[in-house]
């Protein structure tokens, strides 16, 4: 099921895929270079819901308008903060999540919006080749339960560069993407798997905490 929500950056779109005894609602934002369709995020919009969990895909306004770049990140709160009653709608404990910068969009609004938990995939700790320029400061502006999920060869930072006290599982030889080379010793389905697997085992998402 398709919802369109309008903020005030332009019109949202949630992308609901509904568990049929529903504990938690997942919601997922996508990254600034890609979309819903993103493998990850498919992933476990198709996995989760047999496992109870309502998976809700959210494609910022620039992605439904068309656009190529994705705006200026208070733009980005702003939309998502917006879409954020729709999501609370099922009256179910909303975990606010996402991909790269979707993962931060999550992490800078989880506290003021309530959110159950933050899931953040592919974090961006840093700009590539960059690491003084740190973003460990929205992590940790985070006051819910949250998990990382990283590539161990992530060029926007791999697991061994986050705070010690980060809850932050490692999908091995994983990029940005988690897409792993074709000489990897593990294949790209059990990759996903992976990720899949670190989601659903994690209690917030299981309705707990």
């Amino acid at each position: 099921m398709i919802e369109t929500v309008h903020t005030p950056a332009g019109e949202a779109r949630i992308t609901w895929h509904r568990a049929a005894r529903a504990r938690t609602v997942l919601a997922l934002g996508h990254g600034a270079g890609g979309g819903i369709e993103a493998q990850d995020l498919a992933a476990l919009a198709a996995a989760l819901p047999d496992r109870g969990v309502t998976v809700a895909l959210v494609e910022q306004p620039w992605r439904v308008a068309g656009k190529r770049v994705a705006p200026a990140p208070k733009t980005l709160d702003a939309a998502w903060r917006a879409v954020w009653p729709a999501l609370k709608g099922m009256e179910l404990p909303v975990v606010a999540g996402g991909r790269s910068a979707g993962a931060r969009v999550a992490c800078r609004t989880a506290t003021e919006l309530g959110a159950h938990a933050v899931l953040a995939l592919a974090f961006p700790l840093h700009p590539p080749g960059r690491p003084e320029r740190s973003r460990a400061d929205e992590l940790a502006a985070v006051t819910a339960p949250l998990l990382v999920v990283q590539g161990g060869k992530d060029p926007f930072g791999v697991p061994g560069e986050f705070p010690e006290d980060s809850n932050v599982t490692e999908i091995p030889h994983a990029g940005h993407a988690f897409t792993v080379p074709k000489s990897a010793p593990v294949s790209q389905a059990d990759t996903l798997d992976a990720v899949v697997r670190a989601v659903a085992g994690w209690q917030p998402v299981q309705g707990g905490r």
